[in-house]
Order: C-alpha cells, then structure tokens, then sequence
C-alpha cells in the first residue's frame, strides 16, 4: 500500500509539474499574444489619429469651397442683374427708337402727301405708276380719297387696278 501511496503520491506530483508547466507555457503564450496586441493597438490609434486628420483636413478643405462657391455665385448674381438691367434698357430704348421711327415715317408720309396732293393727278399718277406697288400704296393711303380717285383715274388701268386691290386689303 505504502507502493500504491507512493506512485500515487508520485504521479500526483508529476501530474502536478505538467500542469505547472503547461501554466507556465499558456502564461508565455498570452505574454507574446498581448505584446502583438498593444503592437496592433497601437497601429490602430496611429490609423485612428490619421483618419481624424484628414476629416479635419477635408472639412476645411470642404467650407473654402463652399466659401468660394457662395462668392462665384454671388458674382453671377452680380452679374445676371447687370445684364438683366442693360436688357431691360436696351428694350426701353428700342421701344423709344422704333416710336420715334414710327413718329418720322408719319411726318415723312404727311409731306409726302402733302407734296401729291398740290400735284396735278396726271403728274401723281405717272410717278406712282413707276414706284413699286407697295410704296404706292404708303403713299395713295395718305392721301384724300378724292384725290386718290382722281390720281387713280389718270393711271394705267392696270397698274389702277393693282394699286386699288391692294388699298382694298
């Protein structure tokens, strides 16, 4: 028995050692393992420390584009209203231009008409029957409608038949 204690004892002993040593090992093993873990750690923070720059980096970089957008836009504003307001007066003065064409072709067809109407209808009547048809026509439509029938009545009947039809439009 005291054989059987002995081994026992022994055996205990050895199953012991192998335990220990085993600790021993695994305690090694997560030594090595947290080493390359604070490594990675660290490599990690230095990736974190890199990413928080470059977000500061491109937010500035972000609000001076939008600063220098905000100004080209407020350019083009700028300049959208200029050339809406030279629009705006080269239209008024067009309107005041074309009014005061309209005012001097009046006053041209008035003396014109004036200057038919103390002509002789046979005189009147040759040179309109040379000028195109529409400028005779300006031209009969200022003047008295008994003067045009008598200019009318010295023409060729062609051209008087011509020139009637288009005073009749």
């Amino acid at each position: 028995m005291i054989k059987l204690l002995l081994a026992l004892a022994i055996s205990t002993h050895l199953f012991a050692i192998q335990t220990s040593e085993r600790l021993f090992e695994c305690t090694e093993i997560f030594k090595e393992r947290k080493g390359e873990l604070l490594v990675e750690l660290e490599r990690i923070d230095e990736q974190k420390q890199a990413l928080s720059a470059l977000k500061v980096a491109t937010e500035e970089l972000l609000k001076q584009k939008e600063t220098k957008f905000t100004i080209k836009e407020q350019e083009l504003d700028e300049k959208l209203a200029t050339v809406t307001a030279k629009e705006k007066n080269a239209k008024e003065m067009l309107a005041k231009n074309e009014a005061v064409l309209k005012e001097l072709k009046s006053i041209k067809m008035s003396k014109i008409a004036q200057t038919f109407s103390k002509m002789k209808p046979a005189s009147a009547a040759n040179i309109l029957a040379d000028m195109p048809n529409n400028d005779a026509k300006g031209i009969l439509q200022s003047l008295k409608s008994k003067v045009v029938g008598k200019i009318l009545t010295k023409m060729d009947a062609k051209k008087a038949s011509k020139l009637t039809q288009l005073l009749s439009k």
